[in-house]
């Protein structure tokens, strides 16, 4: 839910977060409260006892202000959950996500993307001309790449669209503009000026500035088409405004008006946030949406009581979620701290990325991009408790509840390769050495049909673009071919030596505790005989834990290579 008065419009959609497991009490069962291992479940026992029509229509939404991140999925993704859960239970349903894109441009983000996901500074599109259109809607904003898409709003919020596509949730997004213009929202604007003393009795509640002559419809001024607040009812039987363009607040800074004073229809205008989006609910039939906590302390409130007293409607059933955290800080889109869902599939399957968002919304959480070896290994074993692999009790009944929904196919065959062992096989090219290491580490049976071997490679991919986008300890690349060294007589014989070792079947650890023994033995400095093997193996001084390396590569292929023989 997009906002137009918070500090920062683009941070109430960062998100929310989650636990290890995601257990929620709920539900009305002969009068006892019922426990759902997913918490998913509890919400739709909460939709389901209000006995709703069909369909079923779930909400999200936002301004299109800038790039669409990870932290916009959390109410289209934690949405979806609910949605699959009424749809199993036999319920038709509709998801929507509502582009808010009347909303005007308050501040420049300091990123963009263009429509092939490449993410630019603000100061490679014309910064300029973007600046020249603060305080008017992002649909009146031309598209800052060009002529890919008509307005400002189109363009980023068709990049949602194609987001929510790659993780397999079919999701309608809705332009406020368009219900704007098409007259769509004009019973929920009568309805509002009609009550409108109602209107700011409510809202003076959670608003110091709502005064006698403050106005919950703005217009959006004919001469230089900035949204203005001075707008008064001239006839509202005939659906018209009066309104003089003096400006509005854009966080801190007023974004001056033209002067303009003139006559408008309800189709020219917006409502205010406060009652835009309570009149989202009334229009669209919502009767479930999720949002971030900093709604659940203004927004909902305000918008529940505005839904009750001015529009004679019942508010959805609300789901608050924490947010999470990228790397350690908000996400935002006007600060640029964004990762955005491409971003993410590069390293991650989609099923892992639904499962972040499978786990209990309550809890604060940080998706920390160098460790997200350890998000994998959750995902790894969250699908092993599904197949009764984990003595987990409590992990087994979320899984058995949640993995058929986070998961496109369910395949006991598939093989995980665990993430950090993808990352050592992506230090090399070459595909059947990639296969003989992985069964050597006895991750890929002898029997393994092909698809599923196809499907553990292809993680494989991921965790090498994490290691080069993380400069990590496994972005180094296996030379398949002997590379020209010069090696000294004393490194040549603790190379033999190794060779030797390695050829008795000595693990990693081993290895890498070796190569400490055979260097004082031939007298070399120990950095001096790991330099040598890095030579031997990547053609650099440096590298990963070698020994360990060492330890996970075909020990034919290592024996030959410190041999110098291939």
């Amino acid at each position: 839910m997009s906002s137009e008065q918070t500090p920062d419009p683009d941070a109430d959609a960062a998100g929310p977060s989650s636990g290890p497991t995601a257990g929620s009490d709920a539900g009305e069962g002969d009068g006892e409260t019922q426990f759902h291992a997913f918490w998913a479940d509890a919400v739709a026992d909460d939709v389901e006892a209000r006995d709703p029509d069909d369909p079923i229509v779930i909400k999200g939404g936002v301004s299109p202000s800038g790039i669409p991140h990870l932290g916009h999925f959390n109410e289209i993704v934690r949405g979806y959950f609910v949605a699959e859960v009424l749809r199993e239970r036999g319920h038709e349903v509709r998801q929507v996500f509502t582009s808010d894109d009347r909303d005007p441009l308050r501040k420049l983000p300091r990123r963009l993307a263009d429509a092939d996901w490449n993410v630019v500074e603000l100061g490679d599109v014309d910064a300029g001309a973007l600046g020249k259109n603060l305080g008017k809607p992002y649909t009146a904003i031309p598209d800052p790449f060009g002529d890919c898409h008509d307005s400002y709003g189109e363009h980023f919020a068709d990049l949602l669209a194609g987001a929510a596509e790659m993780v397999d949730v079919p999701v309608d997004v809705l332009s406020n503009t368009e219900l704007y213009e098409t007259g769509e929202f004009e019973p929920e604007i009568r309805t509002i000026l009609e009550n409108v003393d109602t209107a700011r009795e409510v809202l003076a509640d959670y608003q110091d500035s709502v005064d006698a002559d403050y106005s919950p419809f703005r217009v959006v001024c004919e001469e230089c088409g900035i949204v203005t607040t001075d707008v008064t009812v001239a006839d509202l039987d005939e659906g018209r405004v009066e309104y003089e363009c003096t400006g509005i607040t854009a966080g801190d800074r007023e974004i001056e008006g033209c002067g303009h004073a003139g006559e408008a229809t309800l189709r020219d205008g917006k409502l205010s946030w406060r009652f835009e989006w309570p009149a989202q609910w009334s229009l669209l039939g919502v009767d479930f949406e999720p949002f971030g906590k900093d709604h659940a302390e203004g927004s909902w409130p305000s918008g529940e009581e505005i839904a009750r007293k001015v529009l004679g409607i019942q508010p959805p059933v609300p789901m608050t979620y924490e947010w999470f955290t990228l790397n350690g800080e908000p996400l935002s889109s006007s600060s640029g701290n964004v990762v955005t869902v491409p971003e993410v599939l590069d390293l991650l399957e989609p099923e892992v990325l639904r499962y972040f968002f499978a786990l209990d919304p309550n809890k604060a959480r940080d998706f920390d991009i160098s460790r997200l070896d350890q998000l994998v290994d959750d995902f790894d074993r969250f699908e092993r408790a599904y197949f009764g692999e984990v003595d987990d009790e409590e992990l087994t009944r979320f899984a058995d509840r949640a993995y058929p929904f986070v998961v496109d196919e369910i395949h006991e065959e598939r093989i995980r390769l665990p993430y950090t062992f993808a990352a050592v096989l992506g230090m090399v090219e070459d595909r059947d050495l990639r296969v003989q290491m992985a069964r050597n580490e006895g991750h890929i049976p002898e029997d393994a049909p092909d698809w599923a071997i196809d499907d553990a490679l292809a993680r494989v991919e991921k965790a090498r673009a994490w290691a080069e986008r993380c400069d990590n300890a496994y972005n180094y690349r296996l030379q398949t071919e002997l590379p020209d060294v010069d090696l000294t007589d004393d490194e040549r014989a603790a190379l033999d030596d190794l060779a030797a070792f390695v050829a008795a079947g000595h693990d990693g650890d081993a290895i890498q505790g070796e190569i400490y023994e055979l260097a004082e033995e031939h007298g070399l400095e120990t950095g001096d005989l790991f330099a040598a093997g890095y030579r031997l193996f990547f053609d650099k001084e440096q590298g990963p834990r070698l020994g360990e390396f060492l330890g996970e590569l075909d020990q034919s292929f290592v024996v030959e290579r410190l041999r110098r023989e291939g």
